[in-house]
C-alpha cells in the first residue's frame, strides 16, 4: 500500500520535516493554519516565518488550511504543532475521522490540562490504538536540517513496521534514522530534555560555567532514567542518542529555544517577558508543570525538574533556587 503522509503544523520543526520528506516522496500533504502563509509558500517556495532558507519543490506539496480535509486524505499524520495548541488545532475533528490513521508525534511536549504525552492523548481522546501511534525524536535541530548538516532521528512505535515506514520517508543524505519500540520512554525523555535545557539556560544566565553544566546534565540524564523507568519500565539504553543525545543537543545548542528561554530568565527577565521576546514556543515551560503534576503520583526524586518548576511557576529567585540545587547534585 502506498500510504499518504501529512505534516500538521507550520513552524520550524514542521518545515524541517517537510523538507526531509521531499527527498523521498512525490506528494506531501501539509496543513498550515494561515492562508497567508500557504499562499506565500505557493508563490515564493519557502516558509516566510521559519527556516526561510529552505526552498521547496512546491509540485510535491499539497498545502491546505482545512485540517479535516488533510486528515481524510492522509494515512500517516506527523503532528508538529506546539502541545499547548494541539487541542485547539484538532477542534472539530472526531474520533471517527481518525479511524485507521497512524499518528506520529514530533511535538516533544505534554498536552496541558490532560497531563498526557501526545501519544497517550490520541489514544485516550481519539481511540487510536497504541500500535498506530509513534514518536519522531532527535537529537536533531530544525536549523541544522535546513543547512543539511548530518543529523540523526529515532522513530519509535510499538509496531516497528509503522516506525520503519516513517523512518524510510525521513532518511536521506543528511538524515540517518533508527527505529525503536519505546514510545513512552522516548516521548517522556523528549519532554524532560526541554525542562533540563531551561535549567541549563538559567544556569548560563546566572554565570555558572562549563564545569557546573557538565554536572547538571550528568544528573539530568539520571533524572530522565529514574522517571521513565518508573513510568514505563522496559529494557532501554538511556545512553543512546534518542535519550542522552537529544538531551545534550537541547541543553548545549545555540539553536535550543528552551535554553534561550532559560538564559533570559537566568539573566533576570520575567517569564512572561521571555516568552514574549521569543517568536517560538519553549515547550519546556508547559512540560515542567505537567511533569511536576504527573510526578505527584510516582514520587520520583527529581531535584532539577523541581527547581525549574519553582523558578518558572512559583517565581522563586533563580539565583536562590539554583544555589539550593547545587547542594543536591553530585
Amino acid at each position: 500500500m502506498n500510504k499518504k503522509i501529512a505534516v500538521i503544523g507550520g513552524g520550524s520543526w514542521a518545515t524541517a520535516i517537510v523538507k526531509m520528506l521531499c527527498n523521498n516522496s512525490s506528494e506531501i500533504h501539509w496543513w498550515i493554519r494561515s492562508e497567508t502563509v500557504v499562499e506565500h509558500i505557493k508563490k515564493f517556495k519557502h516558509n516566510p516565518n521559519y527556516l526561510t532558507s529552505v526552498e521547496f519543490d512546491t509540485s510535491k506539496l499539497l498545502l491546505n488550511t482545512d485540517l479535516k480535509d488533510v486528515v481524510a486524505k492522509a494515512d500517516v499524520l506527523i503532528m508538529a504543532v506546539p502541545s499547548a495548541f494541539l487541542k485547539d488545532a484538532l477542534s472539530g475533528i472526531t474520533k471517527e475521522e481518525f479511524k485507521n490513521k497512524q499518528v506520529f508525534s514530533a511535538i516533544k511536549g505534554i498536552v496541558p490540562e490532560h497531563n498526557l504525552i501526545v501519544g497517550e492523548f490520541f489514544n485516550t481522546e481519539y481511540g487510536i490504538p497504541m500500535e498506530n501511534i509513534g514518536v519522531v525524536t532527535g537529537p536533531c535541530h530544525a536549523e541544522e536540517v535546513a543547512m543539511e548538516k548530518l543529523s540523526y532521528l529515532t522513530i519509535a512505535s510499538q509496531d516497528l513496521n509503522n516506525a520503519s515506514f516513517v523512518a524510510s520517508k525521513l532518511n536521506c543524505r543528511y538524515i540517518k534514522t533508527t527505529v525503536s519500540d519505546d514510545i513512552f520512554g522516548t516521548e517522556y525523555s523528549a519532554v524532560l530534555k526541554n525542562v533540563f535545557a531551561i535549567a541549563s539556560g538559567i544556569c548560563h544566565g546566572l554565570g555558572y560555567g562549563d564545569n557546573f553544566q557538565a554536572v547538571l546534565i550528568s544528573n539530568a540524564i539520571q533524572e530522565i532514567k529514574a522517571f521513565v523507568d518508573v513510568v514505563h519500565p522496559i529494557d532501554r539504553d538511556i545512553k543512546s542518542s534518542a535519550y542522552l543525545g537529544d538531551l545534550l543537543v537541547t541543553a548545549y545548542s545555540q539553536f535550543s529555544r528552551n535554553r534561550m528561554f532559560g538564559n533570559m530568565v537566568g539573566k533576570g527577565y520575567s517569564v512572561k517577558y521571555a516568552q514574549l521576546e521569543m517568536n517560538m514556543i519553549a515547550e519546556g515551560y508547559y512540560g515542567v508543570k505537567c511533569i511536576y503534576e504527573i510526578n505527584k503520583k510516582y514520587k520520583v526524586e527529581m531535584p532539577i525538574t523541581n527547581a525549574v518548576y519553582n523558578i518558572v511557576y512559583e517565581r522563586i529567585s533563580p539565583a536562590i533556587e539554583m544555589k539550593l540545587l547545587t547542594d543536591k547534585l553530585s
